[in-house]
C-alpha cells in the first residue's frame, strides 16, 4: 500500500529530479499547494499572489523507503534557512514547506525540524501545515529535468542538487 508525501523546497523541477531516483519512490508529481485559489496555473502561482507554493507530491512504498528518509533527502536538496527563496528563485511560491497528510507525518516532520534546529539554530524557516488540496502542475512541468537536461537552468540549478543527492544518498538510489 503506497503513501504520499508533499514537499516544497523552491522550484518543483528540482525536487522532482532529486526525489524521483530513490528506491521506493513510485511517482513524483509537481504541483501547487498551500494557497487559497482553486485550480491555480503556473503563471498565477509564479506571480506570488495565490498563497501556493511549488511542491511535489511523492507517492512512495513505505516498505522500501521511509517518510523519515524522504525528509532527509528533502532537507538535503534545498536550503531550509532562506525565507521565500531558493537561489535565484524568489517569492513565497518558492518557500520551504512540508504539507503533512496525517499525524505520524506531522510528528516526524516536527522531529526532523527540531533535530536540524540543533545544527542550524533558529534559522530553519520550513513551514509545516496540513495538506488541504494538491493541484497537479500542467503536463509541461512533469519530468522537466528528464526532458531538458541541457537547459541552462537545469544545468546550473537542478543538476548540482541531483548530484548532491546521489553523492549523499547513494544507498537509497534505484539501481541503474
Amino acid at each position: 500500500m503506497s503513501e504520499f508525501a508533499t514537499f516544497g523546497g523552491g522550484c518543483f523541477w528540482c525536487l522532482e529530479a532529486a526525489l524521483r531516483p530513490l528506491q521506493g519512490v513510485l511517482e513524483v508529481t509537481p504541483g501547487y499547494a498551500g494557497g487559497e485559489l482553486e485550480r491555480p496555473t503556473y503563471e498565477q502561482v509564479s506571480g506570488g499572489e495565490t498563497g501556493h507554493a511549488e511542491v511535489v507530491r511523492v507517492e512512495f512504498d513505505p516498505q522500501a523507503i521511509t517518510y523519515d528518509q524522504l525528509l532527509d533527502v528533502f532537507f538535503a536538496a534545498h536550503d531550509p534557512t532562506t525565507k521565500d527563496r531558493q537561489g535565484y528563485d524568489v517569492g513565497p511560491q518558492y518557500r520551504s514547506i512540508i504539507l503533512y497528510e496525517n499525524e505520524p507525518q506531522e510528528r516526524a516532520a516536527r522531529r526532523k525540524i527540531r533535530s536540524l534546529g540543533r545544527l542550524f539554530g533558529p534559522r530553519i524557516v520550513t513551514e509545516l501545515k496540513p495538506l488541504d488540496r494538491f493541484w497537479p502542475a500542467e503536463p509541461e512541468h512533469h519530468r522537466y529535468y528528464d526532458k531538458y537536461p541541457q537547459d541552462p537552468y537545469c544545468r546550473a540549478v537542478i543538476a548540482p542538487k541531483v548530484r548532491k543527492v546521489r553523492a549523499e544518498f547513494g544507498p537509497l538510489l534505484k539501481p541503474d
